[in-house]
């Protein structure tokens, strides 16, 4: 980048960085950030510094909190006796906007990929297993993705969970509402049929 003084260099290949920014993207957003006033360029650099400072992972769930629990784990009008298995703490948010669930979650951080070096051992399966063993606990549901990464964590995670005496259960999936038949793949059509309820 020999076009650009060094300063902005050094932002580009920061944006550059983040998750689904390339070099077109790292532009707009940097010579966004150089035609903003100085009092929102400093905004935007304190709600990086101050998100990076307060928050940090539950101490139960593993999704994001700013205290010691989450604001889930530490609603006492959940049911704690059922729990959510999800990948990501953006996974929570999804199933929070439904507004279907009314139990509490633990967050694995991850999938299991062996491909991308991620084994069990470094998502949070340990700590779930010692929640279950704590007990309170009759529930599982795996909301993993379903993908070949987020089916290979979701028989795992039943595999264990099972033998502790607690019912494992895995999201339906299929096809999307306003979908068309015609347009489906054989596994989500398979995927439908399989998940299908009495009307």
């Amino acid at each position: 980048m020999p076009f650009y003084a060094a300063p902005i260099v050094r932002l580009l290949e920061e944006l550059e960085r983040l998750p689904g920014i390339g070099p077109k993207s790292a532009q707009r957003l940097a010579f966004h950030i150089l035609r903003a006033d100085e009092q929102s360029a400093g905004r935007l650099a304190d709600a990086i510094v101050d998100v990076k400072r307060s928050i940090h992972f539950c101490a139960q769930c593993f999704n994001f909190a700013e205290d010691d629990l989450c604001e889930i784990c530490s609603d006492s009008k959940r049911d704690a006796s059922i729990v959510c298995v999800v990948e990501e703490p953006r996974d929570v948010v999804a199933i929070e906007r439904t507004g279907e669930f009314r139990g509490l979650y633990h967050v694995l951080q991850g999938a299991i990929s062996p491909i991308d070096g991620i084994g069990p051992e470094q998502l949070r399966v340990r700590e779930l297993v010692d929640r279950i063993g704590k007990g309170g606990i009759d529930e599982l549901i795996v909301a993993t993705d379903p993908n070949v990464e987020g089916e290979t964590t979701a028989l795992y995670v039943a595999r264990l969970a099972k033998p502790l005496g607690v019912r494992v259960t895995r999201i339906a999936s299929g096809l999307p509402v306003g979908g068309d038949l015609e347009y489906a793949d054989e596994v989500t059509l398979g995927r439908a049929l399989e998940a299908r309820r009495e009307m």
